[in-house]
């Protein structure tokens, strides 16, 4: 993989790049499903669901038991409950991916400005950040409510190369998913990804991008500022 050259920027998600929240969902949705009288749901299940967005979670967790019209008459409450179980436990069950907080300060370190945009409802991401002490990092976060389009759409990702008045050949997006890379290609943003996070239980390595990073300190030595 060959260094990416003139680089201002970074773009980074948060759900399977900078925290592995997979056990906050785990909860979360359970406790939703049990106020439905629905049975659990595995974690590797809930998981496979995760990444475009809370509305699309739900829809999926509630297409295991019921049929497409039963469950959008359960979609509103759903949806509420499964908010106000996540809200009480954000970031409880969560943790940093190794490697994370010494990548960011690596990027900070080489004068990249850095945006965090994730698919997450902002109510949910901030608090979270500022949980793990990530939030100082990022002068943006972006959530998924933030525009009437999320990722895979290139839109939060064009807003942020135009609010760091930058081309967006010089912006790169971190993420764990073809999500990120598709936002990605799309925007004109260059693209790398790490291979541990969810990617909606399909091998990353099947996704267009400019290379694979095992961690954010990888990201930082392939990109360069010139």
């Amino acid at each position: 993989m060959s260094k990416l050259t003139n680089i201002k920027a970074a773009i980074i998600d948060l759900d399977g790049t900078m925290l592995d929240t997979a056990a906050d969902f785990h909860v979360a949705v359970n406790r939703m499903r049990d106020d439905l009288g629905l049975t659990p749901l595995s974690q590797e299940t809930i998981v496979n669901f995760v990444g475009k967005g809370t509305e699309n979670l739900i829809r999926r967790v509630l297409a295991v038991d019921y049929a497409e019209d039963e469950a959008a008459q359960y979609f509103q409450q759903a949806l509420a409950a499964c908010t106000e179980h996540y809200l009480a436990i954000n970031g409880d069950y969560s943790s940093l991916y190794p490697g994370v907080l010494e990548g960011l300060q690596a990027l900070r370190n080489k004068g990249l400005r850095l945006a965090c945009v994730t698919n997450k409802p902002l109510a949910f991401a901030v608090p979270l950040l500022q949980k793990k002490g990530l939030r100082d990092f990022f002068e943006i976060v972006y959530g998924g409510d933030s525009f009437p389009k999320k990722k895979p759409d290139p839109m939060p990702l064009l807003q942020v190369c135009q609010d760091f008045a930058l081309a967006p050949a010089q912006v790169v997006a971190i993420g764990d998913s073809s999500n990120d890379a598709q936002a990605a290609r799309a925007a004109g943003c260059r693209v790398l990804n790490v291979p541990y996070g969810y990617n909606h239980g399909e091998s990353i390595h099947d996704v267009d991008s400019d290379g694979i990073v095992s961690t954010l300190v990888e990201a930082a030595q392939q990109i360069s500022v010139d």
